[in-house]
């Protein structure tokens, strides 16, 4: 069975629990989530995912080499409290160069579900365009999905008829 913790550093941190959770998105199959993630064939690098355990004389404590190597990564490279750990490519695995720490909603912009809309040659989500253009999202959602309208006309605030 799969050990989902780093080793003997408090395991209540915010850090360790990102941690733990991309270790079970990844490899354990009965995880709600694991479709999405493992399910897909998305891993973790193995810098990341080192077990050797590293021991700490003077904090009578231990980590994983993997722990330590992840927490050197996302203490160089923006982590805060505040921010999530983003797949850049939601294809791709967890590794230094495809991850990121950005805010929630960057987060919700960068999903598979997403509807990607070209317009006036500029790449968004439909959600960004909406924000953008200061639309009702689900009543463009349906004209573009449920109705097949072009975006063109699904983007007129005043266009109610078919």
């Amino acid at each position: 069975m799969w050990n989902f913790t780093s080793g003997g550093e408090n395991m209540h941190t915010r850090l360790n629990r990102i941690y733990s959770d991309m270790k079970k998105w990844c490899y354990d199959s009965n995880y709600k989530q694991f479709k999405d993630y493992g399910g897909r064939g998305i891993v973790i690098c193995d810098e990341w995912l080192n077990k050797e355990i590293i021991r700490f004389k003077e904090y009578k404590g231990s980590a994983s080499k993997g722990y330590l190597t992840f927490k050197k990564w996302a203490l160089e490279n923006g982590y805060q409290d505040n921010l999530t750990i983003d797949r850049i490519d939601v294809n791709g695995n967890y590794e230094p160069n495809n991850c990121r720490w950005v805010t929630q909603k960057i987060q919700n912009n960068n999903q598979r579900r997403n509807i990607i809309i070209t317009y006036q040659n500029k790449i968004q989500t439909l959600k960004q365009w909406c924000e953008e253009l200061g639309l009702n999202y689900s009543t463009v959602q349906t004209r573009i999905s449920v109705y097949h309208w072009s975006v063109e006309k699904s983007f007129l605030k005043t266009n109610y008829k078919r």
